[in-house]
């Protein structure tokens, strides 16, 4: 997949597609990426389904997690409240060296809620973010939700955008610390039910808005790809 030239000095955008995987080790991973990378290293996105898992981020109450049940709730180093992911939702994680592109962490949240709010637009669902609680909502009710963490001026965890799951794990917390929040998927308003479709949109959406010229695909960690 290419782009539009925007800024030609940038490197590729790498785009990795893990499938599904555990939460925990895509987390640990990203951690080791962000730690671990340099001035060369490349921007990444990781596109991952997970196993039913709730996450809790660092400044999460434990009144906000209602009955977890047999979901397992995973204490996460980013910013926000509880969420839950599983089977039929994207999850996108940025890897991406903020302070080489010369924007903002505001600004990175902003593109990234602007691209979530494009793609839906292409498929006649009007979104919107809200300043004062992050993410994108449909008539008031969430359809993506965003956390990020910056380390050494570079940004790890992501977006969680619902496309076309099973919506009930999140009658067992008060989502995003919102007690009451209703949460909806692209399935709901005649969106795209394939994840390819929805990932490939996405992306060429967020390589536009963050001023990357190419895409470079990849499956699998680096260790795994072919």
């Amino acid at each position: 997949m290419a782009v539009e030239p925007q800024s030609p000095e940038h490197q590729p955008l790498v785009i990795r597609q893990l499938g599904r995987r555990d939460y925990t080790v895509v987390w640990h991973a990203m951690q080791n990426y962000t730690d671990n990378r340099d001035s060369q290293s490349a921007d990444e996105i990781w596109l991952v389904e997970h196993e039913p898992v709730f996450t809790q981020g660092q400044a999460g109450k434990e009144e906000h997690l209602l009955f977890p049940g047999d979901i397992p709730v995973v204490k996460v180093d980013r910013g926000g409240q509880v969420t839950y992911h599983g089977p039929g939702q994207l999850v996108a994680y940025f890897l991406i060296d903020i302070k080489r592109l010369k924007i903002g962490v505001r600004n990175l949240v902003t593109h990234i809620e602007q691209s979530l709010v494009q793609l839906l637009a292409k498929h006649d669902i009007t979104a919107y973010p809200k300043p004062d609680a992050p993410g994108v909502y449909v008539d008031e009710k969430k359809i993506a939700s965003l956390g990020l963490r910056i380390r050494k001026g570079c940004s790890f965890h992501g977006l969680a955008l619902n496309v076309d799951m099973d919506l009930s794990p999140f009658q067992r917390i008060n989502p995003c610390g919102y007690a009451g929040l209703e949460m909806v998927q692209m399935s709901q308003f005649g969106g795209p039910f394939n994840h390819q479709t929805v990932e490939q949109e996405l992306m060429l959406i967020i390589a536009k808005l963050l001023g990357f010229s190419a895409l470079e695909s990849h499956t699998g960690f680096n260790n795994e790809q072919n």
